[in-house]
Parts: structure tokens; sequence; C-alpha cells
């Protein structure tokens, strides 16, 4: 690789202190956000495009180290070699965000769903689970949402809007039976049933 960028009219000096240590650097972001990027698709089971990312990401990590073991002495292709990695993450882990692959489920709890929330839900056609639990405080109302990640933060904001106190937690499920969809939501207990009178 020096041989072609000296033959370019590169000195030597400017290839090893320069020129080696971005390439080795833009190489490390390349093969950490691939691999950043891969295991969220292991983890939601995308079992075709994990072996591809793989592929590319061990061919960009050989091609880095391979040029690093020809410049143990270099500092500069070190420093490279870790932002790199530093920066691949951070790439890896924005990239993965808009992605958003698979599925979320989000549990909400509340005092009382009001109408507006109703509405913002039908609209948007969410579908949910709703259950009576109890709190500190006495009786809450516990709602469950599974919905695609790219459609989250469409729901996040209704929640935000309509119970801008409410406390709700989120996690990543890896699979989801989606041979059967509702329509309606699924409520039990005595609030939901009051909830469903009330919404006809």
């Amino acid at each position: 690789m020096q041989e072609f960028f000296t033959n370019l009219g590169f000195s030597s000096t400017l290839f090893s202190y320069v020129i080696l240590p971005l390439l080795i650097f833009f190489a490390r972001v390349c093969d950490v956000t691939l691999s950043t990027i891969r295991i969220i698709f292991v983890m939601n089971g995308k079992r075709n495009i994990a072996p591809i990312l793989g592929f590319f990401e061990a061919f960009i990590w050989l091609l880095a180290i391979g040029q690093i073991i020809t410049q143990v002495d270099n500092i500069f292709a070190y420093l490279a070699y870790a932002g790199g990695f530093a920066t691949g993450t951070y790439i890896g882990m924005y990239v993965e965000e808009r992605l958003a692959v698979g599925m979320a489920v989000l549990r909400l709890i509340t005092k009382e769903i009001n109408e507006g929330m109703l509405e913002f839900l039908h609209e948007n056609k969410f579908s949910y689970s709703l259950v009576d639990g109890m709190g500190r405080k006495g009786k809450v109302n516990v709602v469950f949402f599974v919905v695609k990640r790219e459609n989250l933060e469409r729901l996040i904001e209704g929640i935000n809007e309509h119970h801008p106190n409410a406390f709700y937690t989120i996690e990543n499920i890896r699979q989801v039976n989606e041979g059967h969809q509702f329509n309606s939501p699924i409520n039990t207990g005595e609030n939901a049933r009051r909830w469903q009178l009330k919404r006809r």
C-alpha cells in the first residue's frame, strides 16, 4: 500500500503519519459500525442480513490490523485505531436508532386514560391491552403496547401530549407472533370495562 501512494507522489513520511492513520481510522469506523448493527440484527433474529455484515466486518478489520502490524512503532496508527473504534461505536448506535429495527413493548402506568389519548390511539391504530393494577397510592391502570420501533416515537409523543406526567417503560423484544392482530383493545378489569362502555 505504501508503494502505491509513493508512486502517486506522496512521501513515505506523509504516508506513515497522515495517510495510513486516516485509512486505519476510517476502516475501524466502518467495521465497528457494521459490528454494532450486526449485533442488533442478531438480537432481532435477522438471520439473512447478520452473516453478510459479519463477513464485511471481519474483512475490513483484517485490512486495518494488517496495516498496524507493518507500522508497529507508529503511535499515530494506534491512536487512529482506537479513535476509529470509538467513533464507529457512536455511529453504529446512531444508524441502528435511525433504522429502528424490530419490535418494542411499552408499559404505561397511569390513573386514567383521558378521551384525547383514546382518540389518539384510535386514529393512529395503536392496539393495546389494559389491566387493573395497584400502586403505592391506590389503584392504577397498566396499558401494554407492542409496536414496531419505527412507530415508537409517535406513540411516545401521544403519551407526552395527553399524559405528560405518566410513567412508562420500554423494552426491546426479539420476536412477536403476529398471526393475529387485534383491531380493538384487549381490556380486563373494572376500569377497563367502564372505559369500553364509555367508548360505546
